[in-house]
């Protein structure tokens, strides 16, 4: 029985210039040895706003980081096109709540966040009381909140939260909230916000997507 994999990396991937196709067609075709060494491929998802036209974002799940992160290289070192890789070690906490990836193409976007560690359960829990209501009334999806494994501020908690959404006018639809239900979850989305010492947003595409490619 293979180990249970629950230690994510998310992967910033440079590429050569207008390399980034080539170099996220070659990642995905090597799936299969991301999987013979205990690891999946997540997803994938080219630039769309917020980040230059050439880098990727990638998610891989091992069952151990350090071993994931070595063989993440090796996949990686066998394809053209690369200038560099930057990972990160990540641990999930709502969501995901398995490893399932993501199949459907949408708009998702990255949000990193920087919070007071004293602050983070009440991030979670206002996480927890606003994701239903957004999910209801955007179409929308959270795919995840991974804490960062990082220890280099020992008083601040570093975060991903990954959302989908249908495409980008959805996107800023979610910002004007209609009707008291929508109102709700701006306000504690707002008040999530307001905890956080930095906070940064870029959306994507996913190029893993299996119901349609990405032509854009």
């Amino acid at each position: 029985m293979s180990a249970v994999r629950t230690r994510y990396l998310h992967h910033r991937i440079e590429c050569e210039p207008l390399g980034w196709s080539a170099v996220a067609k070659a990642l995905a075709a090597r799936a299969r040895d991301i999987e013979n060494a205990n690891g999946l491929l997540y997803g994938v998802w080219r630039s769309q706003i917020g980040q230059p036209r050439d880098t990727l974002n990638a998610i891989t799940v091992w069952s151990d980081g350090g071993v994931g992160q070595a063989a993440f290289m090796d996949v990686l070192g066998g394809i053209a096109g690369v200038r560099s890789e930057d990972a990160t070690a990540m641990t999930p906490t709502l969501r995901p709540i398995d490893d399932t990836p993501p199949r459907r193409q949408c708009n998702f976007a990255f949000r990193w966040f920087e919070t007071p560690r004293k602050d983070w359960q009440e991030f979670l829990d206002l996480c927890a009381q606003a994701w239903p209501g957004f999910e209801e009334s955007y179409d929308s999806q959270v795919i995840g909140l991974w804490r960062l494994e990082d220890v280099s501020q020992p008083d601040v908690v570093r975060s991903l939260l990954l959302t989908r959404r249908p495409d980008l006018a959805m996107w800023e639809r979610s910002k004007i909230p209609q009707g008291e239900k929508e109102t709700a979850v701006r306000e504690a989305l707002s008040r999530r916000y307001d905890l956080c010492s930095s906070t940064y947003v870029y959306t994507t595409t996913l190029l893993t997507a299996q119901d349609r490619e990405d032509k854009a």
